[in-house]
């Protein structure tokens, strides 16, 4: 049985941190959901970190759908939210219903994710009236990076911080179930999370929301170079994976890859001997035939 809605309050209520981890394709869903997170979302980073744009504005409906499908067909307990990527809930409340009603009806998607305050607040309550859980998403908001003049710490000075706060409470007014809390600075989101009924979920917003968040690549390391400062490497998989396919590519050329163990036997009654000797005849009927009028 999946995690609920419900179960997400319980953990705000109950004090207990869970965690929320993005997740792209089958196999990462896989090891995600026996890992036991309980929340996996199919973020429009994948954008970034799968598809390799400079940022999240060129992800459309089409691609998120596809990567939910095999999140959900990778995971069996997992809460799974779908982002709703640039353009598909800011012209208006029923578009955004429809894109919505996508990503649950086809993308078999638990939830949605969209970000903005109070200006989406309409929109949050239009998708919640139709059933459709909503996830909000302040502070640093990757759709409007252009808008924000680069990917930077947000809610820096007393009027923003009013008005993240302000943003917060009319969302969960609209409906959310969470809130999503990226890169504002710690005292923030601690008073923010202490003001809400519904669970935070921060990323680069210090130890006190309710649930953290990282991309599953960062955590990982598996893209070389720096990862950002609200992120923990928890392994070098990239390094790992280099180090695997270096080593592979090396056995090959030398011919201890495939080995026996990874080879196949002829089935009993099939002589060796009868398949070998098919070469052979194969190699002179190619020699005369080879040889045509040229050999007379």
């Amino acid at each position: 049985m999946r995690v609920t809605v419900q179960d997400l309050r319980d953990f705000k209520r109950h004090g207990e941190r869970f965690v929320m981890l993005t997740a792209y394709d089958y196999a990462t869903a896989r090891v995600l959901d026996e890992a036991g997170i309980p929340l996996l979302l199919v973020g429009d980073s994948l954008g970034m970190v799968v598809l390799g744009y400079e940022t999240t504005l060129p992800v459309t409906v089409d691609v998120i759908l596809h990567h939910t499908q095999a999140v959900v067909r990778g995971s069996q307990r997992a809460f799974i939210v779908a982002d709703m990527p640039f353009l598909s809930y800011q012209v208006g409340p029923e578009d955004a219903l429809r894109n919505a009603g996508r990503l649950i009806q086809q993308g078999g998607a638990q939830g949605v994710k969209l970000e903005g305050g109070a200006s989406v607040a309409p929109t949050v309550a239009r998708l919640a009236a139709a059933g459709i859980p909503v996830m909000g998403h302040l502070g640093l908001t990757p759709q409007s990076v252009h808008q924000l003049g680069g990917f930077k710490v947000q809610a820096r000075s007393m009027d923003a911080i009013e008005r993240l706060l302000s943003d917060a409470l009319e969302l969960q007014q609209a409906g959310i179930f969470a809130l999503v809390l990226e890169t504002v600075p710690a005292p923030v989101a601690r008073v923010v999370t202490e003001s809400l009924d519904i669970p935070t979920i921060g990323i680069g917003a210090g130890p006190d929301c309710d649930a953290q968040v990282q991309i599953i690549s960062d955590l990982l390391h598996l893209i070389p170079g720096r990862i950002p400062k609200h992120a923990r490497a928890y392994v070098e998989l990239g390094e790992l994976m280099r180090d695997a396919v270096e080593r592979y590519a090396a056995d090959v050329r030398t011919g201890e890859f495939p080995g026996e163990a990874e080879s196949f036997r002829l089935p009993k009654g099939v002589d060796p001997d009868a398949v070998a000797a098919l070469s052979r005849s194969r190699r002179r009927e190619g020699t005369v035939e080879g040889r045509g009028d040229g050999g007379r």
